[in-house]
């Protein structure tokens, strides 16, 4: 029999699909499962619960050279809430499982939930349980449990041909930051170190005017093609109109790098990408301003693709856990 490496079928979202499609979803209470950025669930005539887990792996979404108990504990918190954001949402509780080497001190715990309790306080968050094990390496993983008004939900697949393509904040800095440290240059890391979600009142408010959304964790490249490969879409990104941290302009240029490459196909910068009617923009900055227009949803069979200029460029896919060797992040 020959074996077939995850790699070979395509990698991380091949196989989440490939694993997911043996169960059937016939439960009415599921009103979205896997697909999204969290798993949507009624709760009652007005809301519904939303759920997300995300797991950090040592070495690989964090490096003990470089981050501070503090900095894993807050990270872990920060990731997980942009899920819940990003879906229109509010976090409510949480629990952490956690796989500990044995040589671990209890220190390091100490600071290590120092930094992910300062990080829930933000958002109102509690955590009330989680699992304890040991292993070879440091492995954290937090689950959250969410709600959201029915009205103020926003999920991938409600993009529509003609939307405006969105992202808030500034792009890049966070792979910028990684791109330094794993060089051994010195330049501005905090983007990297110290992730932050946007607030919680921020996608509310964008969630009053946009249809799809998604958060920026595997590059804008990642988040725009899983947009359209849930709306059955297509789109293109004005490169020029990308916003770019002055961090990852920095950093490309030490490192003669791309920082639009940061952008597309770093991730991490945990900010947020929506789809809007253009007569709604308006509206939209009257209550919230700090978002770019940056492309525009197309009918499918227009593809994806990336304007620069006269010259247009398939958009890649971003980051993915079995088809790149990962360095000490």
């Amino acid at each position: 029999m020959v074996k077939v490496k995850i790699s070979e079928i395509g990698g991380e979202f091949a196989l989440i699909q490939r694993l997911t499609e043996r169960q059937r979803m016939d439960d009415p209470r599921v009103i979205k499962g896997v697909g999204d950025d969290c798993a949507v669930l009624v709760r009652d005539e007005e809301s519904h619960w939303l759920l997300t887990t995300d797991m950090m792996v040592e070495n690989d979404h964090f490096s003990l050279k470089w981050f501070t108990p503090q900095q894993i504990g807050k990270k872990l918190v920060e990731c997980n809430v942009s899920d819940i954001v990003s879906m229109g949402g509010r976090p409510i509780w949480g629990v952490i499982s956690m796989s500990l080497p044995q040589s671990t001190e209890l220190e390091f715990m100490d600071d290590l939930y120092e930094g992910i309790y300062r990080a829930s306080s933000k958002y109102g968050l509690k955590i009330v349980g989680g699992d304890t094990t040991h292993g070879s390496r440091l492995v954290l993983n937090l689950t959250l449990i969410g709600e959201v008004k029915r009205e103020k939900l926003r999920c991938r697949d409600m993009a529509e041909p003609g939307d405006i393509i969105c992202v808030t904040g500034k792009l890049g800095g966070s792979t910028g930051g990684l791109r330094l440290l794993l060089k051994g240059i010195s330049g501005d890391i905090d983007k990297h170190v110290n992730p932050v979600s946007r607030k919680i009142e921020e996608g509310e408010a964008i969630s009053k005017y946009a249809k799809a959304m998604i958060d920026v964790s595997d590059g804008l490249g990642s988040e725009v093609r899983h947009i359209c490969e849930e709306s059955g879409t297509g789109a293109v990104i004005f490169k020029n109109n990308i916003p770019l941290s002055t961090s990852a302009l920095s950093a490309a240029e030490s490192l003669s790098e791309s920082a639009y490459d940061y952008a597309l196909y770093g991730g991490e910068d945990f900010e947020l990408v929506f789809t809007i009617s253009e007569e709604d923009i308006g509206p939209l900055r009257m209550e919230f301003k700090d978002f770019t227009v940056i492309g525009k949803i197309l009918e499918k069979e227009k593809g994806l693709h990336i304007e620069d200029g006269e010259r247009l460029f398939p958009i890649e896919s971003g980051f993915d856990h079995f088809k790149y060797e990962h360095e000490n992040t």
